[in-house]
């Protein structure tokens, strides 16, 4: 018998067709790649180039290249540092209320009773208001010593008036956010809520489990990846944070209400110091970075262990 022997760059040759092929399938999300690629990293890069230089506006200096003093002058500036710590008190408080706010509320939505519908829309409105209309209304209908419901409440019980923006500026910082984030937090929690097996609810139920041993030993493991998700995705947001502390505050007293993102909105259009703001900024880039990756690794890895279970 003979052989017919095919040439040797035949393979390669279709190898190469198989490529060709693959990028002209991909041709089309060039454009989008490059549109995404200008809007996200362009900004990175020019931020980066101004964070390395002296650049104030209002200074009759010509700006030139510090490197990277802007940084190691970030260490120094007690402002900042007070932002920082106010952001990592501010976030923490408003995601462990959020949290708790939303698994109350989601608790009590997820039974039979009349009006459940109406309920649960009411209940998630906060999270689709505006934060500026929000933090308006807040400050004007809410948080006012005159005008306010707890300035009226205050008053009937005997306590006074009190000016709670100018008293108690942080808290209303963090009571304003939490009634917003509590609404998300309750969206992905009645869905984790949801999702529980009802067999297992009934079986619990047969065995003579408590509602309280069945929330603690069945109910809370099955939500474990709910909750992380909820507080990554809001500790995300809230690191952000500024129509709230804009508004209502101005970042306080002494600085007691500035986050690493007003305070970089101060450097750049109060003090006009370009340098110094985008320095700030990217620095914010890296905590939030810090903060949320080794989140989104550990909620990524639960979800893929119940995917395998």
């Amino acid at each position: 018998m003979t052989s017919i022997s095919l040439p040797s760059g035949s393979a390669t040759t279709r190898a190469r067709r198989g490529v060709s092929k693959v990028w002209w399938d991909r041709l089309p999300l060039l454009p989008a790649l490059v549109f995404v690629i200008l809007v996200t990293q362009l900004p990175f890069v020019i931020t980066l180039y101004y964070s390395l230089q002296r650049w104030n506006l209002v200074s009759t200096n010509a700006p030139r290249f510090v490197w990277f003093r802007n940084f190691i002058n970030a260490a120094s500036d007690q402002v900042f540092l007070k932002a920082v710590m106010n952001t990592a008190v501010m976030t923490f408080s408003i995601v462990v209320a959020s949290v708790v706010v939303g698994g109350l509320l989601a608790a009590g939505l997820n039974r039979e009773f009349r009006g459940r519908t109406i309920a649960r829309t009411l209940a998630i409105t906060p999270f689709f208001i505006m934060p500026v209309a929000a933090a308006l209304f807040w400050k004007t209908g809410v948080y006012d010593p005159t005008f306010g419901i707890l300035g009226w409440a205050t008053d009937e019980i005997g306590i006074g008036r009190i000016n709670w923006i100018s008293q108690y500026p942080k808290v209303t910082i963090i009571i304003l956010t939490t009634w917003q984030w509590s609404a998300f937090a309750l969206l992905i929690l009645l869905a984790g809520m949801q999702s529980f097996p009802t067999e297992v609810a009934e079986a619990a139920e047969v065995d003579g489990a408590s509602r309280f041993y069945t929330f603690r030993r069945l109910m809370l493991p099955h939500l474990r990846p709910f909750i992380e998700l909820t507080g990554l995705l809001i500790a995300m947001y809230v690191l952000e944070n500024f129509a709230a502390i804009a508004i209502l505050t101005n970042g306080g007293p002494a600085y007691s209400t500035t986050n690493l993102s007003y305070y970089v909105y101060l450097e750049a259009f109060s003090s006009f110091d370009l340098g110094r703001a985008s320095a700030f900024g990217m620095i914010s880039l890296w905590l939030a970075m810090a903060l949320t990756i080794p989140m989104l690794r550990v909620v990524s890895g639960i979800f893929k262990q119940g995917g395998r279970a």
